[in-house]
């Protein structure tokens, strides 16, 4: 059991996070405000204070720099919370001493565990040498990533450089980049780093639904308004009102509903499919594709004006093979995470694994490496991962083929072609939807490709 001291301003957070504490057995006391948190630090002795950035007599720098300048027996290790989450605070709380930080909307799981690790350290290390090691590492954790985004690359720099330009604004952004290079965290991190981020963040995959759905699915319908719609249910704009919708795969949103979509961002306001009342919305659209969506434009596909509605930012997503300086840095935070949620014990990855991953392109980006890591784990049977683990050849993941065993360049393609959507069919468990997103296809090729393989039920 440890001396928690939570320091937030917002009452629902605040009981929240000390109910979540005390279930698991800690002393907690709480503190609405900088005066009260030192008050009840003068009084007791904590291990840990967990407090919000902005409070509403002065910031959590301001608690921080206060204890660490107050001499206290026992000094309490300290971790930041803030609802803005830019880089220059949690850099500047690590410089100060903080054991870590945190971005607001927080995810219980992660608060509590983030909790338990400083308790941890704190129990098992002495202070001067965790302070050292602990910071030194946090230090050079927020250098290498922005929320989930892991990268320290140059061009993922520059990413995170333009993120941080791009939040605060109400503009929209277009995000551009092959399937698998992350669009939909960056556009996670964007939304996180606005002032919309006490607000939902709704997406819709726009290639996943035939035309009459996504109509539906966006601006929601009445009762009666068509065959099925047994009661009124709100749209994505209006579960999104406040905060920001994010259209996945913009490109394939069909001919009407663009006419439909170009009202709303104009107007800012909607009527639900068969209604007649108008709807005010606040949004903030953030949009990706792996298309050429100007390309789209010149061929007719979609309209010139939603385009440029769309366009106000554009953003792309460097493809994997053009920042090869992350490939280690991904394998290790890939390892550390899905060796936790498997149970299994690895501790790393062999240099001639590690060698053959950087050699190869990565057609399927940050998402196939994370799949290849997840397999390479689930089949290891050792504590290090090594080449064993990586049925490559050249290509991770993918069996050696040969022409001469399959008869012909098609019949090569057609059989990895097979594997891969089974692979993928088991990651998304059988959901077709999901199991499209992975691949990087529509859902009705998904279909067709299902069928020619026999792989329909």
């Amino acid at each position: 059991m440890a001396a928690i001291l939570i320091v937030e301003d917002n009452a629902t957070l605040r009981d929240g996070l000390t109910q979540l504490l005390r279930t698991r057995g800690h002393a907690v006391e709480a503190a609405h405000s900088v005066a009260a948190a030192r008050a009840l630090l003068a009084a007791g002795t904590f291990d840990l204070v967990v407090s919000d950035y902005r409070l509403e007599d002065g910031t959590g720098i301001d608690l921080l720099t206060r204890i660490k300048q107050s001499g206290l027996a026992g000094e309490p290790d300290f971790i930041m919370i803030t609802g803005y989450g830019t880089i220059d605070i949690a850099v500047e709380s690590m410089r100060l001493g903080a054991w870590d930080f945190l971005t607001k909307p927080l995810d219980s799981d992660a608060f509590r565990m983030k909790v338990e690790k400083a308790l941890e350290v704190r129990a098992t290390h002495g202070e001067n040498r965790r302070l050292d090691a602990e910071n030194a590492y946090l230090r050079g954790e927020v250098e290498e990533r922005f929320g989930d985004i892991v990268g320290r690359s140059p061009q993922m720099q520059a990413i995170f450089g333009q993120i941080q330009k791009i939040a605060p604004t109400h503009s929209s952004v277009l995000l551009t980049g092959e399937s698998g290079t992350g669009k939909e965290l960056v556009a996670r991190a964007i939304h996180r780093q606005s002032p919309r981020a006490g607000g939902p963040f709704i997406r819709v995959n726009c290639s996943a639904l035939a035309e009459t759905l996504l109509e539906s699915e966006l601006f929601g319908h009445e009762r009666g308004a068509f065959t099925g719609a047994v009661r009124e249910r709100r749209g994505r704009f209006e579960l999104a009102h406040g905060g920001t919708l994010f259209l996945d795969e913009v490109a394939d949103i069909p001919p009407s509903v663009q006419i439909k979509l170009l009202r709303v961002l104009q107007e800012k306001e909607l009527e639900r499919v068969g209604g007649e009342r108008t709807i005010r919305v606040d949004v903030r659209i953030l949009s990706a594709t792996n298309r050429d969506l100007a390309a789209a434009v010149e061929s007719g596909g979609f309209r010139e004006d939603l385009f440029y509605r769309l366009h106000i930012v554009p953003l792309r997503i460097p493809p994997l093979r053009e920042r090869e300086g992350d490939i280690e840095l991904l394998v290790r935070h890939f390892i550390r995470a899905i060796s936790k949620e498997t149970g299994k014990r690895i501790t790393g990855i062999t240099d001639e694994a590690l060698a053959h991953l950087r050699s190869y392109p990565w057609p399927g980006n940050v998402r196939e490496l994370e799949n290849a890591i997840e397999r390479a784990i689930v089949l290891c049977d050792g504590e290090q991962l090594g080449p064993g683990e990586f049925p490559m050849g050249d290509a991770p993941g993918l069996a050696p083929q040969s022409l001469a065993g399959n008869g012909s360049l098609d019949g090569v393609l057609a059989q990895t072609e097979r594997r891969l959507i089974q692979e993928a069919l088991d990651k998304a468990g059988g959901v077709k939807t999901r199991t499209a997103e992975i691949l990087g296809i529509k859902t009705s090729a998904l279909y067709y490709k299902l069928e020619k393989y026999g792989l329909l039920p």
